[in-house]
């Protein structure tokens, strides 16, 4: 259709965008192809993306809705993909953009996609949590080792293994590392190694290939299996950049072949090494503590105690000498003293002793063996008495009774 204009006559704008959109929009829908180089998610429910063609330098905008984006499953930026669109022109902007009824990943972006959202429900089933890592052991008695036969990663894994560790022991398991049949066999040799009780270790092993070619490492019947494995697994599949969901299953990640070599044996030089330096450290610390107890054993030595152990004794001889001369000499004053005090007490006695007056020549006279006479009237004539002396004794007869003693010039 052909508008009449000209400079004198012409149209307004709107009727000519009214006449673009209705032209676009006859197209109606088509399906197309395309790698998404650009996503913009917006917090409504309307979301902007470009599309470019795989082979030429053609772009295009694109709106989708939410539920258009969540029904693609997971989506990044670089995927390839085919979308349902339908052309549209926004009249406000003369813009011309496609709306999006439907969007799928295609080729490496489909297999991505598909292994994210497997990804993410393996994650929220609790597969990945580091709380359920098993460690490996230091030392395994036996290492199972998972890998295609003659290739290229069985040589990395066993050669390293030998050369850090010699006497370390390896069971084999071969089985096709790619293609339709590679998860089922993994997965029985997983169920064999894991049943074998000597075998403490198990290594999946695989070089570095294309998404297709690593697809096996993704499979969620052999990431279960893993996951409920006994044994620690060790994945080393691919190259540093490689990240099949296997690896965030697996007990260690190791980024190559020979990296999990160097993770499951110690280096059995290096360990050499550590085990001498530990005995120099040993000895040097022995060496210093025999050292100081030597110089303690010299100061204890030069003690005057200990180059004359009975000085001591010495000291306390001549202290317990002095000290039983001051206790004999105390005993003696106090015996003198208390013999002083006898003389005395004795004296006294002695003074008022019936002796003492026999002594300065009086006698005292006794009627019998009870009776003393004190008075010239207690005899009678004839009455025997007995005269004590100073010595001896006298036997008396009383010749006359008792007379008046006469006065002497003293007494008047």
């Amino acid at each position: 259709m052909t508008l009449d204009s000209s400079p004198e006559h012409p149209r307004p704008l709107r009727e000519i965008a009214l006449a673009v959109k209705d032209w676009v929009e006859r197209l109606g829908t088509v399906w197309v192809s395309g790698q998404l180089i650009a996503l913009n998610r917006k917090t409504g429910s309307t979301h902007f993306l470009t599309l470019r063609d795989t082979h030429a330098e053609v772009s295009v905008s694109v709106t989708a809705s939410t539920a258009v984006l969540d029904a693609a499953g997971p989506v990044n930026e670089g995927m390839e993909v085919v979308a349902w669109l339908k052309p549209a022109v926004y009249l406000p902007s003369g813009r011309l953009s496609y709306e999006c009824y439907d969007l799928r990943p295609v080729g490496v972006g489909r297999l991505l996609a598909a292994i994210e959202q497997r990804k993410r429900q393996l994650q929220a089933e609790g597969l990945f949590d580091p709380a359920r890592k098993r460690p490996l052991p230091y030392l395994p008695r036996r290492i199972g080792l998972i890998t295609a036969q003659g290739s290229a990663a069985e040589r990395d894994v066993v050669v390293n293994i030998a050369l850090r560790w010699p006497a370390a022991a390896i069971e084999i398991r071969h089985c096709l590392m790619q293609g339709p049949a590679a998860a089922e066999q993994v997965s029985q040799a997983v169920y064999e190694l894991d049943a074998a009780p000597e075998v403490d270790v198990i290594v999946i092993a695989r070089g570095g290939g294309s998404v297709e070619d690593l697809l096996p490492f993704s499979d969620e019947r052999l990431c279960r299996v893993v996951a409920a494995a006994e044994s620690p697994i060790v994945s080393a599949i691919g190259h540093e950049s490689d990240t099949p969901i296997l690896d965030l299953v697996a007990d260690l990640r190791a980024s190559t072949p020979t990296d999990a070599a160097k993770r499951v044996v110690p280096d059995a030089a290096a360990e050499a090494a550590a085990v001498a330096a530990a005995l120099r450290q040993l000895r040097q610390a022995a060496a210093v503590r025999f050292d100081a107890f030597a110089a303690e054993l010299r100061q204890l030595r030069r003690r005057p105690v200990m180059r004359n152990p009975l000085g001591p004794y010495a000291v306390f001889d001549v202290q317990i000498s002095q000290a039983a001369e001051r206790l004999r000499r105390a005993v003696g004053h106090v015996l003198a003293t208390e013999e002083l005090r006898v003389a005395h007490l004795l004296a006294e006695a002695r003074a008022l002793s019936p002796r003492s007056t026999l002594d300065r020549g009086y006698a005292v006279l006794l009627a019998d063996a009870q009776t003393s006479i004190t008075r010239a009237g207690q005899v009678r004539p004839g009455q025997p008495l007995t005269a004590f002396l100073k010595e001896g004794a006298i036997d008396l007869v009383v010749a006359a009774g008792p007379k008046t003693p006469r006065r002497t010039h003293a007494q008047t």
